[in-house]
């Protein structure tokens, strides 16, 4: 359920980029490098205003127009600890490189470590790891994992696109997430 709603936050958080327009104007002030979209960039223009009450009234219709954005999802706000936790949870995927948040996406992630929530035998005889947030990870390879529920797990980049698994203190194994 986690991971559906960052799925969900993400694809809407990019239809708001793809639909903003592209020109020089509308460039984050920031220095990400993004074109903002409208209904934010509309909040930022307000800030030109000489007059108190032209800038006022400009914040308020702008701010309402952000506010049902929102409401209609067509807009979504992510804090870097919020993309942070959706990098967390998309971890071993294999996603396009987009640059959804631009150029101060946050950390990125190589590796987890969380405990396991539940074990079983894939039809391969290799084991399957249930994460605490829902995510599974599959063993491709290695001897017979004696994983059991509560052991800790540690999962890291390994080398071409694969990933590796450390299950208490067995030895590292080769893991794959599973998308169901």
């Amino acid at each position: 359920m986690r991971l559906l709603s960052s799925l969900t936050i993400a694809t809407v958080f990019t239809l708001a980029l793809c639909a903003a327009p592209a020109n020089a104007k509308d460039k984050d002030k920031t220095g990400a490098g993004g074109a903002l979209p409208p209904v934010f960039q509309a909040v930022v223009d307000c800030r030109a205003l000489a007059a108190d009450a032209d800038r006022l009234a400009c914040f308020d219709r702008s701010v309402a127009a952000m506010a049902s954005a929102r409401d209609k999802q067509d807009l979504v706000v992510a804090d870097r600890a919020t993309i942070n936790e959706t990098k967390r949870g998309l971890f071993g995927f294999s996603l396009p490189k987009l640059k959804l948040f631009g150029s101060t996406e946050g950390e990125d992630v190589n590796e987890i470590e969380t405990t396991i929530s539940t074990v079983r035998k894939a039809p391969d005889g290799f084991a399957v790891f249930v994460l605490p947030d829902g995510a599974r990870w599959k063993q491709t390879d290695g001897g017979i994992s004696f994983a059991k529920p509560g052991d800790k797990i540690r999962i890291r980049r390994g080398a071409m696109n694969g990933y590796l698994a450390k299950v208490a203190s067995d030895a590292t194994i080769r893991v794959i997430r599973l998308a169901q």
